[in-house]
């Protein structure tokens, strides 16, 4: 069938697609979209149907959605902003407005085997420019054949697949087609290519005795590299749990890992390059080294990604998450125009997205900042509900459940946020977080133990450093204390006492006022 409207005729039968006569190649993704909707012109379609149509059904987030239809608009000469052809009906979808003909028996235009029309497979190392990123699971490997047990493999990655498919900011490949390469010797270059994936994670189960051994790597498509790996061993005595289990882990590491990597990919490509994924990726690797010059950068890249798709909800929350940290390490000027705007992004990003669990997280953080724990919490337990493994979350209750003074519910939240974390570039602040968790109970020594190693974690800012004086201060140590307390005053020159209490509002006034003796001891005003 030919389909034409305005300047473009597109050809289902040739899979061609051309402007003014000319040749245009563009994903067979953002081929089929432009498809539906032109044969959906005049009526609203929701982006239900868009991934019902386009995806097959399959888990789809709205920032790659809006990725595809960008991507459409720029082939077709539209934009966002003009809305030529494919405009946005807000809170229900999109509405292809041209006037459209079709017809059956037309000849192709200039006729040629789709092979050397059609855009090539997209393989990773294409895809940081093109939206967010995507991972097939495929089923893990019986090493050791056991009848009772041959299909654990499958419970097990199936499971991974349902805990992956929480986070919004990645497209899963769905069983049916994850599950088709079972061969342990497939080529996962040729995976990758096949489903149009950026990684692919792979692995194999072994049962030794009444343990169960599953060893898993997350493989980047593009060239294969290996850029995770990891073994995980537990008891079949607890079976029930096995799935669950190892999935929650897999997917705490995998989720860091793929954004670490996103960051990296987003951060060699030229800034004139950058969409509006890689500009929030590039933003992460900023806001992750808490300075006053990265934050900013940061909120910049964020920005950038807002302005290129109004609708990418992570965008607006990492716009909050910056101004959160201007006026949590007193970068500010003006404290309460940050606070507003925390805010302010964190709602607008809200709204765009309800289900994503980092923008409920900011939205706990910007109560945070107000003064309000006790509102922030319902926030985070949210967070955590639509993702059960998002450590940052799971951490940040930690934090405010210490800070309220539940020191043993909190070493455990963060015990858990660890695990499930264990190369965060936050984890300066779990470790602190553990050791303030022992401070409140009176163990001041673990808690200074802790604190040692929180102050050694890369990215450690003033705060930090402040907790560990704290802690040496208490346990006697106070030549510790005093030359870490000089490296907070190479890092923040007029750091006081209210600056730390700013950040850490500590409901327990017995508590706080210890906190004040040792700063007062070190001559900390």
């Amino acid at each position: 069938m030919i389909i034409r409207f305005g300047n473009v005729v597109v050809d289902r039968g040739a899979y061609t697609l051309r402007v003014d006569g000319a040749l245009c190649h563009v994903e067979p993704l953002v081929f089929d979209l432009i498809v539906f909707l032109a044969g959906s012109s005049g009526r609203v379609i929701s982006r239900d149907e868009i991934i019902e149509q386009v995806w097959g059904g399959r888990i789809v987030s709205d920032a790659t959605i809006s990725s595809c239809i960008k991507s459409a608009r720029q082939a077709l000469g539209d934009s966002g902003a003009e809305q030529s052809l494919i405009r946005t009906v807000r809170g229900r979808g999109f509405k292809f407005i041209a006037n459209v003909t079709t017809s059956g028996d037309e000849p192709h235009v200039a006729a040629m085997p789709a092979r050397d029309i059609a855009p090539a497979p997209l393989i990773p190392s294409e895809l940081p420019a093109q939206g967010a990123p995507s991972i097939a699971v495929l089923p893990l490997q019986l090493l050791t054949p056991n009848e009772r047990h041959d299909r654990l493999g499958d419970a097990v990655s199936q499971e991974v697949i349902l805990e992956l498919s929480r986070l919004h900011w990645l497209f899963v490949i769905a069983r049916g087609s994850s599950f088709m390469f079972r061969d342990p010797n497939v080529d996962l270059r040729s995976v990758s290519e096949t489903l149009g994936v950026r990684y692919v994670l792979t692995g194999t189960l072994s049962i030794h005795g009444q343990t169960s051994v599953v060893a898993v790597e997350l493989v980047q498509g593009s060239d294969g590299r290996v850029i995770w790996a990891q073994r995980f061993e537990q008891p079949l005595s607890e079976l029930l749990l096995l799935k669950s289990t190892i999935a929650a882990n897999i997917v705490g590491a995998v989720e860091t890992r793929i954004q670490t990597t996103e960051a990296i990919h987003a951060g060699r490509l030229p800034t004139e390059n950058l969409d509006a994924w890689s500009a929030y990726h590039r933003g992460l690797w900023h806001m992750f080294r808490y300075n006053e010059a990265d934050n900013a950068a940061a909120a910049d890249l964020f920005a950038r990604a807002a302005a290129e798709d109004p609708y990418f909800a992570r965008a607006h929350a990492g716009l909050s998450f910056t101004h959160f940290q201007k006026a949590f390490l007193n970068f500010s000027t003006d404290r309460e125009e940050d606070r507003r705007l925390t805010r302010m992004y964190a709602e607008r990003s809200f709204e765009l997205d309800p289900l994503d669990p980092f923008v409920n997280l900011t939205m706990g953080r910007s109560d945070w900042l107000a003064g309000d724990l006790e509102a922030a919490m319902p926030w985070l337990k949210r967070s955590i509900d639509l993702s059960p493994n998002y450590a940052f979350a799971i951490y940040n209750h930690a934090l405010l459940g210490v800070l309220q003074g539940d020191g043993e519910q909190g070493e455990q939240r963060v015990k858990r946020a660890i695990s499930l974390s264990p190369v965060d570039p936050l984890s300066y602040a779990m470790l602190g977080t553990r050791s303030m968790s022992h401070m409140l109970r009176g163990d001041y020594d673990t808690a200074a133990d802790w604190a040692a190693r929180a102050i050694r974690a890369p990215h450690a800012h003033f705060q930090i450093f402040a907790l560990a004086a704290i802690a040496y201060e208490m346990i006697g140590e106070r030549d510790l204390a005093e030359q870490t307390l000089a490296r907070i005053q190479r890092m923040k020159p007029d750091f006081r006492q209210s600056d730390f209490f700013r950040a850490f509002q500590f409901t327990d006034g017995e508590f706080r006022a210890e906190i004040t003796k040792a700063m007062s001891n070190l001559n900390i005003s």
